[in-house]
């Protein structure tokens, strides 16, 4: 979940630093090589890039779908706002940013429920001023988090973190 986590965050910095680039080639500090686009007209983003472990692939969009996992659904009402869909060697991740009419504290809820009943073991819980923090794990190591906050607009803006290792 590391590299998972690492392969997006390095994807999203090299595609935000691309500028009016829809296409190219990088190569990391540590000698890895990948390349990268952006759909002009939806503004997906794909990159792909050869690790020592192997090729870890990343989509990142309002369009890309949604899979997650038995017993964790989008939340009721809610706005898919962007889905990032990263698969690897060791396993793969998503990370689904909602917007929903209801209260962070309401988001948070639903998730920890359905975590729960999904066989997650909720070791992280932290309540801030404007949202919530949950996370938990499975005894097979699948990885559970949702990071929910009040938005500008008086809306909830809620981050679902999922990622799996590979049987």
């Amino acid at each position: 979940m590391i590299r998972t986590i690492a392969l997006t965050t390095a994807a999203s910095v090299l595609l935000a630093a691309c500028g009016s680039e829809k296409s190219g080639e990088f190569t990391t500090e540590e000698g890895e090589t990948g390349e990268y686009s952006i759909d002009p007209a939806t503004g997906e983003t794909s990159a792909r890039i050869e690790t020592a472990e192997g090729t870890a692939t990343m989509r990142s969009g309002a369009s890309v779908p949604v899979k997650l996992p038995d017993g964790i659904t989008i939340y009721p009402g809610a706005q898919v706002v962007s889905n990032t869909v990263v698969d690897h060697a060791g396993g793969s991740g998503s990370m689904v940013t909602l917007r929903s009419e209801d209260t962070p504290q309401q988001v948070s809820a639903h998730y920890r429920r359905e975590a729960e009943a999904a066989g997650y073991k909720i070791a992280l819980e932290m309540t801030v001023e404007n949202g919530m923090l949950i996370g938990g794990e499975k005894p097979n190591g699948a990885v559970f988090s949702v990071n929910t906050s009040s938005d500008t607009d008086g809306t909830t803006l809620a981050q679902l973190m999922l990622g799996n290792n590979p049987p």
